[in-house]
């Protein structure tokens, strides 16, 4: 079967900047600036580093790392990659505007199963409302920015709670956002764990591992039907959280470029099954670890080989660093097998 994500309508907005504003009632809001230009473009162009970006901020959540770090991590994400689109990826629908009330899927964020949709759109809205009204079905929805204008005819075949998301005023609360990376983290975590231990599990440890995995889960983009060349399935993903699950689900049960969490650094990579080979290893704290932490430095980690191959490109996890440079200046064990 080929690929049945070669059709996609993914196209997202992301803005030049993106400040944190505290609302009325003490939340944090991340939303684009006053004078932040809006510039569309499609996620699907740069799917790897993509999800490897939302790895990484989970992963510091999942580290506890400063909050202020944290937040800067999110602004850096938010200019690059646009806002996660929240409003649109918890409602069962994105058409959720032509309806009374909202209904949700199950989250960590909404804990209602449903809401009034006025109520709920001013959620994202927590500084100045959109000159927006609902009778029944009919919605009215009105604006003088010509820059939002422009928005809204680019994408007016998109659901209309798609395009308000675009909106300049429209934020996100750090508490959502950091519920939603976590969660990744979380299922990075597990399968990490799960590959490094599972040949001496119980089955009720096994059990764990397997509800923990089962968690994971979420809306699902849908899907329309074009008559192109021929019948064309396309795609329809009406949020970034959406695209950005979809991605990760596909590239962490990917068998030959999964995603992985760097033993070294502690930071997620793509990982290439063709040019691991066939040594054996295990992970051991490196002696120096205990020095540059007390030097704030990471702990380093050191992959230390039973069977040692001249070529270390297994152990490369592609990032900002290469695992293996230490390893045969550090390690005369490593030294002597490189030799041999």
């Amino acid at each position: 079967m080929k690929n049945i994500f070669e059709n996609t309508r993914a196209s997202w907005v992301r803005y030049s900047d993106y400040e944190w504003r505290a609302s009325e009632n003490g939340k944090d809001y991340l939303l684009p600036t006053k004078e932040a230009q809006p510039k569309p473009y499609d996620p699907m162009e740069d799917a790897d580093n993509l999800v490897l970006a939302a790895a990484d901020i989970g992963l510091m959540l999942f580290h506890k790392n400063p909050e202020k770090a944290i937040k800067a991590a999110m602004q850096a994400f938010a200019c690059k990659y646009g806002l996660l689109g929240i409003m649109t990826a918890l409602p069962t629908t994105a058409k959720f505007i032509e309806y009374e009330q909202v209904y949700f899927h199950k989250n960590q964020i909404i804990k209602t199963e449903t809401m009034d949709t006025e109520d709920y759109i001013s959620l994202f809205f927590p500084f100045r409302k959109p000159d927006f009204h609902k009778k029944g079905v009919e919605s009215v929805w009105n604006t003088d920015d010509r820059m939002m204008m422009a928005l809204i005819m680019t994408y007016q075949l998109e659901p209309q709670a798609t395009v308000m998301s675009f909106m300049r005023d429209y934020g996100e609360q750090y508490e959502w956002l950091a519920s939603v990376f976590r969660d990744w983290a979380f299922t990075l975590v597990t399968a990490t764990l799960y590959e490094i231990d599972r040949e001496r599990l119980d089955d009720m440890t096994m059990e764990i591992y397997r509800k923990g995995m089962a968690a994971f889960e979420g809306n699902t983009p849908t899907y329309h039907l074009e008559l192109r060349e021929h019948p064309t399935l396309v795609w329809d993903f009406h949020s970034l959280l959406l695209n950005i699950q979809l991605l990760f689900s596909m590239t962490l049960t990917d068998e030959k470029n999964p995603l992985k969490i760097c033993h070294q650094c502690q930071r997620p990579y793509i990982a290439d099954n063709r040019q691991r080979g066939r040594t054996e290893r295990t992970v051991s704290e490196h002696p120096a670890a205990e020095r540059d932490s007390r030097r704030g430095r990471q702990p380093f980690l050191l992959w230390r080989s039973v069977r040692v191959r001249a070529s270390l490109q297994a152990v490369r996890c592609d990032r900002d660093h290469w695992c293996g440079r230490y390893l045969l200046r550090l390690c005369p064990e490593l030294r002597a097998g490189a030799r041999a």
